[in-house]
């Protein structure tokens, strides 16, 4: 006989008290057994109700007890704070920004009375400066191409779903976001997990292949060219992107215990089923920046022209340097780079890795961007960002310090369900996204998701429109650092514009850039042929461990 799983026990001991109820008041009329009967029963139908509807899986993977979560959100701000969830640095995201994607999925009024919530005095405040000449809307589908001299370019959206692999999340979530996707026209990026039946849904797929190789590997692990050509030539697959490292646990490699190692997953992944899956911290397909290039061009020749990009997290400034190198002297680049900043989130990693390694995306992009820029690069290698973006701001924000689209995880996670109950890596996740365990994942109804995924996308790249357009601009490629405004005290504002430098068109290549000390320290000694620390770095380093 199946054991009764716990999330169901109170919704058991209603229906056991309201049948007890029942025949003591068949056997002895009075009106203790009636009012007990009226209090149970009615608990009990309510946690009929739940298993029966769709709309909330928290519900239905929690009859009766789900209902007081929703009581205590429903009291005073005090409250919340103190039984919900706290709104500190320790929480990923506040209660107003999940509020703004949930009211975004489910088609509510995205409206707010009495004006804004935040103190526009703090030093920190970021506002986007509007016109008195405002511009006509004329659309939100933005589409900006990658690869465009390349045989199989892509179009990709201003707003895309970000990597997340299946096993990290649950079957009916990735159906969720790749139908989602579809629908909306935007892009699913798989993870690097490889490609799941999940994944085939129709929509658009950008295939994440990390150190792990997982979807083309051999049996050993490393790089299958063959593998790699017959999943890459799948219509859905757009584009490829060669993860390095992940703003969440950069530097990390990973692994998936054998018993997570379902048929399914060993499918997607190339793996045997029921062993562990190490996923290294490093690459074995190449060593050097100069042959992580020629790696890019021998995944897109062997894909039939498909963009090849790279989404990284930055470290060292020389060793991005030295790959910006590389691509000079090799005549020879990425289509695209993904930028993924420190704040980037994942389902578990170390506490350390995620609060202070890795640099944040404001200043990630602004060195990416401003590295292209001043190699007489940005106009080939198209740029994308990834990092606690959520709203049409902060799309906004990243695309005028040099992104040309965004990518986003947790806002997605948000639109199907998730909670932030934080319980990603137990395989107890409340809301069915991120766990493998098919009593609680298949309650997530993928229908009903699937459309708040495509609404919460199409409702935020509205809103961008609409701020664009208030702005007097009417595409994102129009915007720019001088369009962003930040509150430095309770004095004084600076445009993003007048914070920060930004090189001139192949400024680095003149033997420029010597206002700025990051390219004035490491620009010159970086190496095409090694991702080591220039030679007076290392010497300074040697001297301390004589």
């Amino acid at each position: 006989m199946p054991r009764l799983p716990r999330r169901f026990l109170v919704y058991a001991l209603t229906l056991a008290a309201a049948l007890a109820c029942l025949i003591g008041l068949l056997a002895a009329p009075a009106w203790g057994w009636a009012a007990g009967l009226l209090a149970f029963g009615g608990l009990a139908a309510l946690g009929t109700h739940d298993l029966r509807q769709r709309r909330h899986t928290v519900s239905r993977n929690y009859p009766v007890t789900a209902h007081l979560r929703y009581l205590l959100e429903s009291f005073g701000p005090e409250i919340r704070q103190y039984f919900i969830q706290r709104d500190t640095e320790e929480v990923p995201f506040s209660r107003e920004q999940r509020s703004l994607v949930y009211r975004r999925a489910k088609g509510t009024i995205d409206k707010q009375p009495f004006g804004s919530l935040r103190d526009m005095q703090a030093p920190g405040y970021e506002w986007m400066n509007p016109s008195l000449a405002p511009a006509p809307l004329d659309g939100d589908d933005f589409r900006i191409t990658v690869g465009a001299d390349r045989p199989q370019p892509y179009s990709t959206s201003v707003f895309n779903i970000s990597a997340m692999s299946f096993g990290a999340l649950s079957p009916q979530a990735i159906s969720a976001l790749n139908d989602g996707a579809r629908a909306g026209g935007f892009y699913h990026d798989t993870g690097e997990g490889g490609i799941s039946r999940y994944h085939r849904r129709g929509g658009d797929l950008v295939w994440e292949i990390g150190s792990g190789y997982f979807g083309c590997r051999d049996a050993e692990g490393r790089f299958d060219p063959g593998r790699f050509a017959e999943q890459a030539a799948d219509e859905a697959v757009k584009m490829i992107e060669i993860k390095l490292s992940q703003g969440a646990k950069p530097g990390h490699g990973g692994i998936l215990p054998g018993p997570k190692v379902t048929a399914e997953i060993a499918a997607a992944r190339d793996v045997a089923e029921g062993r562990d899956v190490i996923s290294p911290a490093a690459h074995s397909a190449f060593a050097t920046p100069r042959e992580l290039i020629a790696f890019v061009c021998r995944l897109r020749a062997l894909s039939g022209g498909k963009p090849v990009g790279i989404k990284l997290a930055i470290g060292h400034p020389w060793e991005w340097f030295a790959l910006v190198k590389a691509m000079r002297e090799e005549g020879e680049h990425p289509d695209f780079v993904v930028v993924d900043g420190g704040q980037g989130g994942t389902g578990a990693a170390p506490l350390e890795f995620v609060n202070r390694l890795g640099m944040p995306l404001t200043d990630a992009l602004l060195l990416v961007h401003n590295t292209l820029v001043g190699a007489g690069l940005r106009e080939r290698v198209r740029v994308a960002a990834a990092g606690k973006v959520i709203s049409a701001f902060d799309i906004a924000r990243t695309l005028a310090l040099g992104a040309d689209w965004c990518n986003a995880a947790r806002g997605f996670m948000f639109s199907l369900g998730c909670i932030q109950a934080r319980s990603c890596h137990t395989d107890r996740c409340p809301s069915g996204v991120a766990t493998q365990d098919p009593g609680r994942g298949g309650r997530l109804d993928v229908p009903l998701k699937a459309e708040r995924v495509r609404r919460y996308q199409a409702s935020t790249r509205a809103a961008l429109a609409e701020m664009l357009a208030a702005a007097g601009l009417r595409h994102p490629a129009e915007l720019g650092p001088e369009h962003i405004i930040r509150r430095v005290s309770r004095h004084e504002v600076r445009s993003l514009d007048a914070l920060f430098d930004f090189l001139a068109p192949e400024e680095l290549l003149a033997g420029g850039a010597a206002h700025h000390p990051v390219f004035r320290d490491y620009w010159e000694l970086a190496d095409p042929d090694s991702w080591a620390p220039p030679a007076s770095l290392q010497r300074r380093r040697d001297s301390k461990l004589i």
